[in-house]
């Protein structure tokens, strides 16, 4: 692969694997009919159709019909939650308060339509305690989000131990939907785990084309949005055989078991001599700071770190200057200059605002990253506070 040793900014958009990009083209190019059309040509398109929607399904250890493609992470989180508004009776909704703008925003719009939107805070390690969402719960609650790792801290959530927790409420038990976008392909994730009723997955997010994702649900959604009908009525609309095929060969190369759980481990070794550089630099902060202490509880693939004096918008356009990119967090949110997440930690404005995230991807190689810690190095000389 043909990938930029400078690019650390994996957790808003991988490079394409352009092997898998001229399979999945030229798979739609040979069977480019309606895969909804009964024609031969037609049924073939929807028997490849098919066929990578079991595969996925293999991968994930999940059965093919609780998969369902769609445009997106986005989309994939917009459903369950859309789907609420078939119900006549409002009950509330639980989501984390470092929530990805997807599930956040959106939760807004459903509390401007009549739900009660509950938030379940998180501590200063930026992790969300079963607990919590315990607390939060209500008797009408019908759904809780909570996302498997935070797309600026890679934070680990306790999905398996909050899916627990939720099963000894009693009365009605609220249905469990995770953005699973940050952990498919990257973090050992188990899709089947009772109690996760839906989990949300990107394929530009490892190594896919952009604007293609899947929807796990263990049970049948009732959509809000209504249309032609395919994927079982879940999300209408001709499918995208060219990027479904895409998400299948990606997950195949990278949320297998085994290849998932080698690369997570090498990555942990890297990212552990990144993080012992970076703390070694005046005025740099990791955050959360626990995380030192703590490294299984977060993602090796996501670091947030803050330098004293330079804001974060300084840094990044600094190193980008430099042949190096980053980011100062959600790329979704880079423009409005708002970080929730570090809000929700407590972190202080001033450290805040001179946070960036490195995020990193499996092509990359050791000499890469200490490329990135000297390019930091003159960065911070330049512009940092000085003491």
């Amino acid at each position: 692969m043909n990938i930029s040793a400078q690019y650390f900014d994996w957790a808003a958009s991988a490079p394409q694997n352009p092997e898998i990009a001229a399979e999945a083209l030229e798979i739609a190019q040979k069977y480019a009919a309606n895969p909804s059309s009964i024609h031969r040509a037609g049924l073939e398109a929807r028997e490849k159709l098919e066929e990578a929607r079991k595969r996925c399904a293999d991968v994930l250890h999940v059965k093919p019909e609780c998969l369902v493609f769609t445009s997106g992470g986005t989309e994939s989180n917009h459903i369950p939650l859309l789907s609420l508004l078939q119900k006549p009776v409002k009950g509330s909704i639980v989501i984390s308060a470092i929530e990805h703008a997807a599930v956040r925003e959106q939760a807004l719009a459903l509390e401007r339509c009549g739900r009660r939107i509950i938030i379940a805070g998180c501590g200063k390690d930026g992790i969300v305690s079963a607990d919590e969402v315990l607390k939060k719960c209500a008797d009408d609650t019908e759904l809780v989000c909570i996302m498997a790792v935070n797309n600026e801290t890679g934070a680990v959530q306790p999905i398996y131990q909050i899916a627990d927790a939720l099963g000894t409420l009693k009365g009605r038990r609220p249905k469990l939907h995770v953005d699973a976008v940050q952990a498919a392909g990257k973090i050992p994730f188990d899709f089947s785990y009772p109690g996760i009723n839906s989990a949300a997955i990107s394929a530009h997010k490892i190594y896919g084309a952009r604007g293609i994702g899947l929807l796990y649900t263990a049970s049948r959604t009732e959509s809000f949005l209504k249309g032609g009908g395919q994927e079982d009525g879940t999300r209408s609309g001709t499918e995208n055989l060219f990027g479904i095929w895409s998400l299948m060969r990606c997950l195949e190369t990278c949320a297998e078991k085994t290849v998932c759980t080698a690369a997570f481990e090498a990555q942990k070794e890297k990212t552990a001599f990144f993080i012992d550089a970076l703390q070694k630099i005046p005025g740099c902060t990791i955050i959360p700071e626990a995380r030192a202490a703590r490294p299984d509880l977060y993602s090796p693939w996501i670091v947030q770190a803050s330098f004293k004096g330079i804001p974060g918008e300084v840094a990044v356009r600094a190193l980008s200057e430099r042949g190096f990119y980053i980011s100062t967090g959600s790329a979704c949110s880079a423009r409005k200059n708002k970080r929730p997440v570090l809000s929700a930690m407590k972190i202080d404005e001033n450290t805040a605002r001179s946070s960036v995230r490195f995020s990193f991807g499996s092509m990359q190689r050791q000499k890469d990253i200490e490329a990135l810690i000297e390019a930091v190095r003159e960065v911070n000389t330049l512009f940092g506070q000085k003491t």
